[in-house]
């Protein structure tokens, strides 16, 4: 299972008293963790996904986000792109991990645009990021990606005009993109509807969780629909990930394409 990579990745830092980075846990902690999560009931909640398509065009697309797709730049899809879109856009809960620069930002933008219903100017999906720059870069891709389908996306970040962010949200968007704080404080002011929200993303869960934000990702994920498809993208995938990952999960199986390149060592270890 592919999954058992990653599992075997963390576990050799664990064992060599090093947490894996962009994460913080406690490695001492990490064994008892994991046969917790990884027990016969949690095998049971991962299913690996295999297909592979090598090309967008053989993906299903819409035209028009093909059509930003290639205007973006993009030629044929990354190895994660080739996993980890047509899942998505079929509706799984997903984890994918993979190291930034692999292209799983265009990942889950192109999930989420292919899904969309353009017709109805309500926020649909949600993505939280830890950081202003990182929802701000997400905002920007997701906008150039589905420029042909006239998409309406929005950052919700901190540092920015809390009126500014409540007037476009009542005026209609699509897509929220945001760092938890601000978009937790939208939802509360009810600035931010969640009745249409159909898709939720956690971009750089390991960041998000090492900086604290476990409870406000709860508290977002609780004013949601109980019917919503999750997307969890991360660089690593620590014991804790593993966890909040599942307590999000409203399906019997959790799909993953987990992506991420392995030295040939480790993988002769499986």
């Amino acid at each position: 299972m592919v999954v058992a990579l990653s599992i075997v990745n963390d576990f050799l830092c664990s064992m060599a008293g090093l947490a894996p980075e962009g994460s913080q846990f406690d490695p001492r902690q990490y064994d008892a963790k994991m046969s917790e999560l990884v027990s016969t009931d949690g095998q049971d909640f991962f299913t690996s996904y295999d297909e592979v398509y090598e090309s967008f065009d053989l993906m299903g697309l819409q035209e028009n986000l093909l059509r930003g797709i290639y205007a973006y730049g993009f030629e044929k899809p990354s190895e994660i792109q080739k996993r980890g879109i047509v899942p998505f856009c079929k509706g799984l809960d997903v984890i994918q991990q993979a190291q930034s620069g692999t292209g799983k930002t265009a990942t889950f933008c192109s999930g989420i645009l292919q899904q969309l219903d353009y017709a109805v100017v309500q926020c649909q999906a949600l993505v939280l990021a830890p950081t202003r720059e990182l929802a701000q870069q997400i905002e920007k891709v997701m906008r150039a990606l589905g420029d042909y389908l006239g998409v309406k996306v929005h950052a919700c970040v901190g540092g920015t005009s809390v009126r500014e962010d409540q007037r476009i949200l009542q005026s209609g968007v699509h897509v929220v993109v945001g760092t938890p704080g601000r978009v937790f404080d939208m939802l509360r002011r009810q600035s931010l509807r969640p009745d249409y929200i159909k898709m939720f993303v956690l971009d750089e869960a390991d960041e998000m969780l090492s900086r604290g934000f476990k409870d406000q990702i709860y508290d977002i994920f609780q004013l949601l629909p109980s019917k919503i498809q999750v997307g969890v993208f991360s660089a690593t995938m620590p014991p804790e990930a593993l966890e909040i990952t599942r307590k999000f999960m409203n399906k019997p199986k959790f799909y993953n394409a987990v992506i991420k390149e392995l030295p040939n060592n480790l993988a002769d270890l499986l």
